[in-house]
């Protein structure tokens, strides 16, 4: 009795690895020495390290990507390659969700563990007195340790706007796919279209509300921490939002110049899917977190 094995692909070496190695090095350095030379109001050399190393990941993506897409195109890959992408894309998927978790992790201790002790609470008034006298230990905090004073973002306007359109994004995004499934190209194209405008409109909103917050309601970044923990969820997420949706650009125009994917063959169309289903969780999550409790 004899058993048959699929021939698992092995790809020739690549220079795109080491590539990217570098990419990271810049941006690695780069970005600290510019948060440092922006806090000692210097302008140094920093900012062009962080940009080189930003355009050499971009360079590295589109050609490590072009390379799978013409070898998957050419038909080299088996079945048992795509199990090991999809493996791959839920680990990833993972990783961003560890990512947020430390994000919610550090606010949850803020809002249930820091707040709380500064404000005297379990037996900690002598730590009240003598950190704080005047800190009320209510949520959120608006009022900074030098008495600045900001206001809260409040759910119910731009937020709950976003919301809707990435829940809506969300549907539209699980019809294309099914439209894929069913090789029906005028649902896929369209319900992809829309899907795409939906997160254009998602970011242009954001901006819309984070210059709100700086010029009406004086609410930054060096907002104590309630500005830190608003910030960086929603700026993160934002980034998030802007790559799922150059990923799905990207499988736009896959679809309409190159025809590419079938109903049987459609994985990096599937990965873009998972991966803009992850960042409409994330949000909906943050929204209750951030802006409504």
């Amino acid at each position: 009795m004899t058993t048959e094995y699929q021939k698992y692909y092995v790809p020739a070496q690549s220079p795109w690895p080491i590539v990217g190695a570098i990419g990271l090095f810049l941006i690695a350095f780069g970005a600290g020495g510019y948060v440092n030379d922006v806090t000692k109001g210097e302008s140094g050399y920093s900012g062009y390290m962080l940009f080189a190393g930003v355009c050499t990941i971009i360079f590295m993506l589109v050609g490590w990507f072009r390379n799978v897409i013409d070898e998957s195109m050419e038909g080299l890959y088996s079945s048992q390659m795509d199990r090991s992408f999809k493996q791959g894309m839920a680990w990833f998927i993972f990783s961003e969700v560890m990512f947020f978790a430390a994000f919610f992790g550090a606010l949850f201790y803020a809002r249930m563990i820091a707040v709380p002790w500064l404000g005297g609470a379990s037996n900690n008034a002598m730590t009240h007195e003598v950190l704080w006298p005047t800190f009320e230990a209510v949520w959120p905090l608006v009022k900074t340790p030098d008495g600045t004073t900001t206001e809260a973002m409040g759910p119910w306007g731009l937020p709950l706007i976003n919301t809707i359109i990435l829940v809506v994004s969300s549907v539209t995004c699980h019809f294309a796919h099914v439209g894929l499934e069913q090789n029906k190209r005028k649902q896929l194209t369209f319900m992809l279209g829309i899907t795409i405008l939906l997160g254009c409109v998602f970011l242009a909103l954001q901006v819309e509300e984070y210059i709100h917050a700086y010029r009406e309601m004086g609410l930054m970044l060096s907002s104590g921490v309630y500005g830190n923990t608003f910030f960086l969820l929603t700026g993160f997420h934002g980034m998030h939002v802007t790559l799922g949706t150059i990923m799905l650009i990207v499988m736009f125009l896959r679809i309409v110049i190159k025809n590419h994917f079938t109903p049987e063959n459609h994985f990096g169309f599937q990965a873009t899917s998972w991966y803009w289903h992850f960042v409409d969780v994330v949000w909906l999550m943050l929204f209750v977190f951030v802006y409504i409790l």
